[in-house]
């Protein structure tokens, strides 16, 4: 039953992701269907780019990078059981600009932080989260 609920919740939220329901963070006016899968989360999510990346500079604050894709299982259950959360959205949303980002839209940036994670871990993967400096520096990672 609880397999149910959260299933029909889910379909729900998913089926907002057109535009229909209300939008809490930046992510709504992206179009990857990654990004707007993030759209209702408490987490004040910026796409990556300027406006995002300035906010951290003037604020002097890190950076939390979140990368991953649509149809990532393991993304999927970090949305859920993180991103969803409203206490650790408060955390990230008072210490850090938080920056999500779609591998599939921006493999780019995927490459950079993605290397970065594997040269400190020795493995990579998905959902890839990495802090970095209001500079985009690399100074922890994981997935």
């Amino acid at each position: 039953l609880a397999r149910k609920a959260f299933t029909i919740r889910r379909a729900t939220r998913m089926g907002s992701s057109t535009g229909t329901g209300p939008a809490t963070n930046r992510l709504a006016t992206e179009q990857s269907p990654y990004l707007l899968q993030h759209q209702h989360n408490p987490v004040d999510w910026y796409p990556w780019g300027p406006e995002a990346i300035e906010k951290a500079r003037s604020e002097d604050k890190p950076i939390f990078l979140s990368v991953g894709y649509a149809t990532c299982h393991w993304c999927h259950v970090m949305e859920h059981e993180s991103f969803e959360d409203q206490e650790t959205a408060d955390l990230l949303n008072k210490h850090f600009v938080s920056i999500k980002v779609d591998r599939e839209e921006r493999p780019d940036v995927d490459r950079v932080y993605m290397t970065y994670v594997q040269a400190i871990s020795g493995r990579g993967g998905w959902p890839m989260n990495v802090f970095l400096t209001p500079d985009c520096e690399p100074f922890y990672g994981g997935t």
